[in-house]
Parts: structure tokens; sequence; C-alpha cells
């Protein structure tokens, strides 16, 4: 028996079915964010990577703090206790597969992709002129 599978990330990208996305897509994806923040796309940041990783798979964003941070932070009696029980967390809740969403979520991707679309040529358009 089949179940519904909530997939995440993007559908297609410039008009075209994306399928799996690759490192050279994610990379490509980073370049054009460069581009629109005005740096050179030879030059990639860590920050474009991982919005890039972000807008093509819905990808978490790395947090800001590095590993450790918070148990460095605590008393050294408070960092281990052998005793300590789980406080649990509350389950992930996915909504029923519904077809309306997938098409919702085409016309918003195509909205945003149009939007990046037209950032990225404004930006080479600018950079055409200056020079």
């Amino acid at each position: 028996m089949k179940q519904n599978q909530i997939e995440e990330g993007r559908i297609s990208q410039h008009s075209r079915g994306l399928g799996t996305v690759t490192e050279d897509m994610v990379r490509e994806r980073a370049r054009e964010l460069a581009i629109i923040n005005g740096r050179s796309p030879d030059h990639l940041s860590e920050a474009d990577l991982a919005e890039a990783r972000h807008e093509l798979v819905d990808a978490p964003v790395p947090p800001e703090a590095p590993e450790g941070a918070l148990e460095d932070s605590l008393p050294e009696s408070e960092r281990w206790d052998p005793n300590h029980g789980s406080e649990g967390t509350q389950a992930v809740v996915y909504p029923a597969h519904d077809e309306q969403t997938d098409v919702e979520k085409l016309v918003e991707e195509g909205a945003s992709e149009a939007q990046h679309d037209r950032m990225v040529e404004g930006t080479k358009e600018s950079l055409r002129r200056e020079t």
C-alpha cells in the first residue's frame, strides 16, 4: 500500500522540471545570489550556499551558534546528568495531501522564480551599463 509522502523543495526552476537537486545546481543558484547581492559569482560565501540549499530543497539554514556553545555556558555540575529524564518533544503533524496545495505551491514558486530572474538580469544590466 502506497502512503502519501510529503515532499519538500522546489518542483521547477527557470520553467523546467527540477528533478533531483545536485551540488552543481546549488552552486549555480549561489552564484546567482552572489550577483544579486553585488558580489563576484566566483567568490561564494557559506551564506550563499546555505541560502541556495534552502531555496532549492528547503534545507534548514544552519544555526549561527557553534556546536557545544550551549554546553560551555552551563556550569560543570550541570553538563552531564546520568539520570536526566527526557522532557519529550511534540511530534510533527503532517497535513493530509491536497492537490490544490500542489497548484498553489507551483504558482508561488513561479512568482518567486520570476522575481529572482528579474533581480539577476537587472543586476547584470546595471553592471553592463557601468562598464
